[in-house]
């Protein structure tokens, strides 16, 4: 079904409702809370690490843009991500850290983007730390993703996203370990790990106001 668009006057008021959300502090999640048996937080050296959640407005819908890493990476390639990474020295803090490499990995500049908040951190398994930063796109956005480390962009329905009955726990054998994970799958795209985490915490954070 195609989802109706929204008047802007009511698409202000669904994005300040956001922001209101967003300036409060949320709890952090964590992949070991899914983890029956293996490592603890305490195992691991933890990286701090930043990543955009790029919200797009077309004609009264919102959007959130996806990644697919490419093939060639050595860490997660394939999967679908937000555009991140881990913070460097002379970021200023999780904002400059999530803008510089959306800049980088699809040619997002960060004057095109309205910080609207900070989505919960989340602590994973391989040891980062990752601070979600929520942005509007405020105007069109045409993307020049890095073909070394970005293979697709998407976008999917910001709707679908923030309702949690989308979301389903799985689970597969890695290392010799079971692993839980959440996933939201949309068409072909399967959505799960860190980046579904992360939407589904968002989604909580919204759904409970």
């Amino acid at each position: 079904m195609r989802r109706q668009p929204v008047s802007a006057a009511a698409m202000a008021e669904r994005l300040e409702a956001i922001r209101r959300v967003l300036g409060k502090p949320g709890q952090t999640s964590s992949d070991f809370d899914l983890i029956v048996h293996g490592p603890s937080p305490s195992d691991r050296d933890i990286s701090a690490a930043s990543v955009l959640v790029p919200i797009t407005n077309r004609d009264g819908r919102l959007n959130v843009i996806l990644t697919r890493r490419s093939p060639g990476l050595q860490v997660h390639a394939g999967q679908i991500a937000f555009p991140g990474g881990r913070a460097e020295e002379n970021d200023a803090g999780p904002e400059e850290t999530a803008l510089r490499e959306a800049q980088e990995e699809i040619g997002l500049d960060p004057s095109d983007v309205e910080v609207l908040g900070w989505g919960s951190s989340h602590l994973t398994v391989t040891g980062f730390l990752i601070t979600p930063i929520v942005g509007l796109v405020k105007r069109p956005f045409a993307p020049s993703p890095r073909e070394d480390e970005v293979e697709e962009l998407f976008e999917v329905p910001f709707d679908f996203l923030m309702d949690t009955r989308n979301y389903r726990e799985e689970s597969r054998v890695w290392k010799g370990e079971i692993r839980k994970y959440y996933a939201v799958p949309y068409g072909r795209h399967y959505i799960w790990g860190a980046t579904a985490r992360i939407l589904l915490e968002l989604a909580r954070r919204l759904q409970s106001q």
